[in-house]
């Protein structure tokens, strides 16, 4: 299997079939040892519902959250994982090895296949869905070819880099119909769940402002050039971005899915705790406007970068003004905390991100709607609405749209920071009116291979 991207064509049907043809008889790595829940036995759910996932991306949020919310869901089967990185693709194959070997009378199990280069494993058939969980940079043009492929799609968000490549996976998604969760676990964090409702149901009177904090990324010096350790495809990991030097501090600590990857603060791969934390945080404050299918209609805002030079260098600290057809101003800002404050004409409710709420009046904090009162889908993890959704063929709580939308708020922001100055939106056209040179920035990033869109 090439490891080296330079000489491959850019990702097309027919090429997809081609693979398809190659690998619909390829076994997976081992001999696939069935335990009694794949079976259906002891009242486990049978293989005929049972939705196969393959995970692309094996680092910290895979190993740590993805793949352990998939292998908890009775009606979903982990068959394969991809890495650039083969220790960390390992370690992902044994802790779903390690799980499913727990039903297994001989205590082994070895059905879990691996894959070097992402396309391969696009082009398993007996592969429904995929979970994407790589550096941000490499979400769209993997989703993009994932709908291409015909498989459902969970993506971590934040979901894009730009807003115009947004509105591209957004609308291939929607013609292909395919199944897709931008993947916050936001919507079912039952104290965010709450003041959605109560916003929702009128409880703070007229809304007028909501708050989304989060704490400031840090920053680095430029690193030393290092050499690429041995387990790592650098040149894959890289993919469309920029090329750069390999430091560990770019990519991710060897040997290691606890850590914070570098990456996260790096421009080239990523927009900071704008679209990081505020891919959870907007997303929460736009579903209880009830504006997470739309935008708002002007944006200012000022930031702090690092220093020139800087391996990290994203946005450090920021205050931005989001205002909306209803009069509504939703601001963004870097604090000691994170949390998110709805006020109103009546009231106030803040939820922090530790769990405790505070309110005004205090009973805000244990209303429940009534039976004439606006009753929100509650789902237990994001993972299982997206498990839901691809069953009864309908939209996730949070699709391609709507991650794209929240995501949105982040390319707007700090286009306003960059440019010194307050930008008009149209939120339906997805243009800022009558300024070429802000528009202009919402287009994606070069990219310096054959991954555009």
């Amino acid at each position: 299997m090439k490891q080296n991207l330079r000489s491959q064509p850019p990702l097309t049907r027919r090429r997809f079939l081609k693979r398809s043809a190659l690998l619909a008889g390829a076994a997976v790595s081992g001999p696939l040892i069935v335990p009694g829940r794949v079976l259906g036995l002891d009242g486990a759910t049978s293989p005929a519902n049972r939705i196969t996932i393959g995970f692309i991306g094996t680092g910290r949020q895979a190993c740590h959250a993805n793949i352990p919310g998939f292998l908890h869901e009775d009606d979903a089967q982990a068959v394969a994982v991809c890495d650039v990185d083969a220790w960390r693709m390992e370690e992902a194959r044994k802790q779903i090895d390690a799980f499913y070997a727990q039903d297994q009378p001989s205590g082994n199990f070895k059905g879990c296949a691996t894959f070097r280069d992402w396309r391969d494993l696009l082009a398993r058939k007996d592969i429904d869905a995929v979970m994407i969980s790589t550096p941000d940079h490499w979400h769209v043009p993997m989703a993009i070819a994932a709908v291409e492929a015909g498989k459902d799609i969970a993506c971590e968000k934040p979901l894009t880099r730009s807003i115009a490549e947004g509105r591209k996976l957004a609308d291939l998604v929607a013609q292909q119909q395919r199944v897709f969760r931008t993947d916050s676990e936001y919507r079912s964090r039952k104290f965010y769940f709450h003041g959605v409702e109560v916003v929702r149901n009128g409880k703070l009177g007229k809304l007028q402002r909501v708050i989304t904090a989060m704490r400031p990324d840090p920053t680095l010096p430029a690193q030393p050039d290092m050499p690429v350790p041995p387990e790592l495809n650098y040149d894959m990991w890289l993919g469309p971005a920029p090329e750069a030097p390999y430091t560990e501090k770019r990519v991710h600590t060897p040997h290691d899915t606890r850590k914070r990857p570098g990456w996260m603060c790096i421009r080239d791969y990523d927009d900071g705790m704008l679209a990081n934390w505020g891919a959870h945080l907007n997303d929460i404050a736009l579903w209880a406007m009830n504006a997470d299918r739309t935008g708002p209609v002007s944006v200012s805002g000022t930031g702090q970068y690092p220093p020139a030079g800087n391996l990290w260098n994203v946005i450090q600290t920021f205050e931005v003004h989001f205002t909306f057809a209803h009069d509504v101003l939703l601001t963004s800002k870097t604090d000691r905390s994170a949390y998110v404050r709805f006020e109103g004409s009546d009231g106030w409710i803040q939820i922090n991100d530790s769990g405790p709420m505070n309110a005004d009046p205090k009973s805000l904090l244990t209303w429940k709607p009534g039976p004439d009162d606006v009753a929100l889908p509650y789902k237990r993890s994001e993972k299982r609405d997206f498990l839901d959704a691809v069953k009864s063929r309908g939209r996730t709580q949070e699709d391609a749209e709507t991650g794209h939308r929240v995501t949105t708020l982040c390319h707007l922001g700090l286009a306003a920071i960059d440019l010194h100055r307050t930008l008009r939106w149209d939120p339906a056209k997805e243009q800022v009116v009558s300024d070429d040179e802000a528009n202009k920035r919402l287009q994606p990033k070069p990219y310096r291979r054959p991954w555009t869109l």
